[in-house]
């Protein structure tokens, strides 16, 4: 009975994480709409599942990062980007994180 319960409660756990990063993935989507050109990944960076064509920054299909190297990177800034921990909020950096880790690893 003991595994039971147990197994519900890790698919109710496994099925609420889903839906919070829905929610982060599409709160990041809106946001990038408004934000000016300047602060729009696509702008310096190539993924395809974006389809973006920027040709500053590194291909993140090639480079193909983890989570903790994109929330590093726009937190911090990384060569010639700009840090944008003072324009996102945790919650946006760690949606861009998974939404970029996600696609370029496919």
């Amino acid at each position: 009975m003991m595994k039971l319960k147990s197994s519900v409660q890790q698919s109710f756990s496994n099925k609420m994480d889903k839906i919070k990063y829905f929610y982060l993935i599409f709160f990041l989507f809106l946001n990038l709409i408004t934000l000016p050109v300047q602060g729009n990944c696509a702008v310096c960076h190539i993924l395809t599942d974006a389809k973006s064509s920027g040709q500053i920054g590194p291909n993140l299909n090639q480079l193909k990062p983890d989570m903790t190297r994109v929330i590093y990177a726009v937190t911090n800034g990384i060569g010639v980007m700009p840090p944008y921990e003072d324009q996102l909020t945790l919650e946006e950096i760690q949606a861009v994180a998974y939404y970029v880790s996600l696609s370029a690893n496919q």
